[in-house]
């Protein structure tokens, strides 16, 4: 088997993409692990400050990073590890956003990647209520004991992708993207002194105190409170221009429970990336968006809104409809 690439994943400290704190990589030869690599990091200045809500998910607090070396210099031992490789990560489009916007904010230019999304290729090959890492780990047989620890996530990211390719009876990542008649998604090269990527302009918008932008920044996770549930609001229709690779593009949504912005946003933000939102889960719902602090084992634990216990049911009746937790959408959209 001729199944190399590198799993990459990162941890945050704050709503912006940008604020990469600590990252895990394992790199794949003939479908094995053959090493590994993770560093603690401080963020890009100005970037570097800990969110409660970060710290909560991965543990990672502001002390545990003085004194390392920042995102901006510790990014060619990074890329040295990577290489040539194709990166594989469990939701592609933020930890690719993560070494974009940290390396803008840098003010350093990055290159181009190859990459894949366990997340879309997960949706493909498995039917599962939730595609999350935890789950989708579960079903590729892989060990998954301390989530959101950089590492181990990453290792986990590599074995459902080495675990797909079996299952498609593919011998490179070039032979599953060919026998699911899909074209392997790229990063292009960029320099921030040639233009810079939206999240990181709404970031730096965010910061100029104006009226619009601190709503802006308090919908990428500046600490606001939770405001009550508005209501629904219109439903967009799917900007035809978004990224088809995009792991929201196509999917038919519907929220529920209280999320760190208003619904009408959510749904506006979900239509940017190519996604019909709609207010009811129909037989056409393709995903379930939970906030009020859903997280997967939730599915398990049974704390579920009406909403979410429907799509259960229909799921269980064969309907391809999977639930996201509301900090997995904020990742997709780039927020918090």
């Amino acid at each position: 088997m001729a199944l190399d690439f590198t799993a990459i994943d990162f941890e945050t400290a704050n709503g912006f993409r940008g604020s990469p704190c600590s990252v895990g990589l394992s790199k794949v030869r003939g479908g094995v692990v053959v090493e590994e690599a993770s560093w603690l990091m401080r963020p890009p200045e100005n970037h570097d400050h800990f969110e409660f809500h970060n710290t909560r998910i991965h543990g990672i607090r502001a002390e545990d990073v003085a004194g390392r070396p920042r995102f901006g210099e510790l990014f060619p031992e990074i890329g040295a590890f990577i290489g040539d490789d194709v990166l594989a990560a469990h939701n592609a489009a933020f930890d690719l956003g993560v070494i974009r916007s940290g390396l803008e904010v840098s003010g350093l230019a990055g290159p181009a990647y190859d990459y894949v999304c366990t997340v879309m290729l997960s949706r493909r090959c498995y039917s599962l209520v939730s595609n999350s890492l935890p789950y989708a780990a579960e079903e590729a047989g892989v060990p998954l004991v301390n989530h959101h620890d950089a590492a181990e996530d990453a290792r986990a990211c590599a074995g459902i992708l080495v675990d797909i390719a079996r299952r498609n009876n593919a011998n490179s990542i070039a032979e599953l993207y060919l026998s699911l008649g899909l074209n392997l998604p790229k990063q292009p090269a960029f320099d921030p002194a040639h233009g810079l990527s939206k999240a990181t302009m709404s970031a730096l918008a965010a910061r100029t105190g104006s009226s619009a932008e601190r709503t802006l920044g308090r919908a990428m996770g500046v600490p606001s409170g939770f405001a009550a549930w508005p209501e629904e609001g219109p439903n967009p229709l799917p900007n035809p221009a978004a990224e088809p690779g995009h792991p929201l593009f196509g999917q038919t949504v519907v929220f529920t429970g209280d999320l760190a912005i208003t619904r009408p946003e959510a749904k506006s933000r979900a239509a940017d990336m190519g996604a019909r939102p709609e207010s009811r889960v129909t037989a056409r719902t393709t995903v379930l968006i939970v906030g009020d602090g859903f997280v997967a084992g939730d599915l398990r634990a049974g704390r579920l809104t009406g909403k979410a216990k429907r799509v259960l049911e229909l799921h269980a009746k064969g309907q391809q409809i999977e639930v996201v937790s509301e900090g997995e959408f904020l990742q997709m959209v780039g927020g918090a």
